[in-house]
């Protein structure tokens, strides 16, 4: 796990979780391996296994908690996080997941006291401004949001995260070319981000510049080669290019990922359509027609979430 070799370490974790199934830091281990590498409906489970066990156990607690958040599991998330208030309430990662997970699951009196305590532990520092605007990010506020990522760049312009979350507002304002130009600042400070690389190869993409959308993704594939975003991406631009074969393979990579994706089922459909597989392609629109709409990941990324429990 040192070493980031996850495959051999899920392997031994499991062998010896077959050896003794009663130890919870062994179950802790397999569901913080899934974590690491962002596989959070995988780590559930086992997370989920320690919290019975050991209910007052922090760090199980806390892992689980931003496994619901992200899987967008709100409800769970706030009733997982809420009983950690005790020992985290000076934290302010842990109160923007609370209140954001509480405002999505409409527990309005537990965001307002986790929205008030983040407001009087930010104290005005520039991480405060950061999690002021992921706040309002969330809430798809762009112009408030923005104004609080920029309050914190200009406190602090090597602030980790802050440009990331920058291009993120613009992104979704449609302001490409800021976008672009926050996301490559935000390189500069952590060029080993592999969000950065995906979301501006989102941005390239929209701007039609393909080939450097292209360069974007695979760098973010070379960081991360489990995030199925990426591969959707490359697929999208392989469609455009007329290269059918290469884009379907991009394709059964983002839906074998996250099966969820129906956006990435839909163009898989195209995508079969198009190479005369039509029996296939039918199954493929049956599974995107399944939330009415292409579903895209509908939280915010929060890489700085996850150097919160590095």
């Amino acid at each position: 796990m040192r070493r980031k070799q996850w495959t051999k370490a899920l392997q031994s974790l499991e062998k010896a979780k077959q050896l003794m199934p009663q130890v919870p830091g062994i179950r802790l281990n397999i569901g913080l391996a899934y974590y690491r590498q962002n596989e959070f409906l995988k780590a559930i489970a086992p997370l989920e296994s320690v919290v019975r066990d050991q209910p007052n156990a922090e760090q199980p607690r806390y892992l689980l908690g931003l496994c619901y958040f992200f899987a967008e599991r709100w409800a769970d998330a706030a009733t997982t996080l809420e009983p950690l208030w005790p020992v985290e309430s000076e934290k302010l990662p842990y109160l923007y997941v609370l209140s954001n997970a509480a405002n999505r699951a409409g527990r309005k009196e537990l965001d307002e006291r986790a929205a008030a305590q983040l407001l009087k532990v930010g104290n005005d520092s520039p991480e405060y401004h950061l999690f002021a605007g992921k706040y309002h990010l969330n809430r798809e506020e762009y112009d408030m949001a923005i104004a609080e990522f920029e309050a914190a760049a200009k406190a602090d312009p090597r602030l980790a995260f802050v440009h990331f979350n920058l291009g993120l507002a613009h992104l979704r304002k449609q302001e490409y070319e800021a976008a672009r130009d926050e996301f490559l600042k935000d390189v500069e400070v952590e060029p080993d981000l592999a969000l950065n690389y995906d979301q501006l190869g989102e941005t390239y993409w929209q701007m039609e510049d393909y080939t450097n959308a292209e360069k974007s993704y695979r760098e973010a594939i070379r960081r991360a080669p489990n995030v199925a975003n990426s591969y959707l991406g490359l697929a999208k631009i392989y469609q455009k290019q007329g290269k059918l074969a290469a884009a379907l393979t991009e394709a059964d990579v983002a839906v074998k990922l996250d099966p969820e994706r129906t956006d990435a089922h839909y163009i898989r459909g195209q995508l079969l359509l198009r190479l005369g597989r039509k029996e296939e392609a039918k199954k493929e629109m049956a599974l995107a027609a399944g939330e009415g709409e292409r579903k895209k990941p509908a939280s915010v990324p929060s890489p700085e979430l996850m150097q919160d429990t590095q």
